[in-house]
């Protein structure tokens, strides 16, 4: 089967990632899909942008559809993020991945979502009411409010994380 790990600028269309998965072997199907909320940390979200190094965020992607299916036999993965402005409930990452049984598929799609926040290359900007700040890890714990990380900051905070 063709491997689909994508980031795109289009919308994102889940019946794709499904189909994509589904085959003889699967008994379960399951779907995560990642919209963009109104509410974060008590403000209001007007918008988000999402940037990306796309090489190197589709090659991570593959990564983790390759780590799934070797901790989780007999699955298929498929995996979908945007970039550029989205709007609230804009999809912002759809996966979906088939495996024969249901454990596994809630469970790989579950590992999906945490790995691609830990090492796929996402930076968003996120527009307030009150102001807006790039962050710079999907998992929410570096931000930027002076403006978008420069690629030294990049370098020194992967740098940091391997430390």
């Amino acid at each position: 089967m063709n491997e689909l790990f994508k980031i795109t600028a289009e919308p994102i269309h889940v019946n794709e990632l499904i189909q994509h998965v589904t085959g003889r072997k699967a008994g379960a199907i399951t779907t995560f899909i990642g919209t963009v909320r109104e509410w974060t940390n008590g403000k209001k979200t007007l918008r988000l942008t999402y940037e990306a190094y796309i090489p190197m965020a589709e090659s991570m992607l593959s990564q983790i559809g390759q780590e799934i299916k070797k901790r989780w036999p007999d699955t298929e993965v498929a995996i979908m993020h945007r970039i550029g402005t989205l709007e609230i409930s804009d999809i912002a990452v759809a996966i979906a991945v088939s495996s024969p049984h249901r454990k596994a598929a809630y469970e790989a799609n579950e590992y999906a979502i945490e790995r691609i926040k830990e090492i796929v290359p996402i930076w968003k900007k996120e527009y307030w009411e009150d102001g807006e700040a790039w962050i710079g890890d999907q998992l929410e714990t570096v931000s930027y409010p002076e403006g978008k990380p420069s690629a030294l900051q990049l370098n020194k905070k992967e740098g940091d994380r391997h430390d």
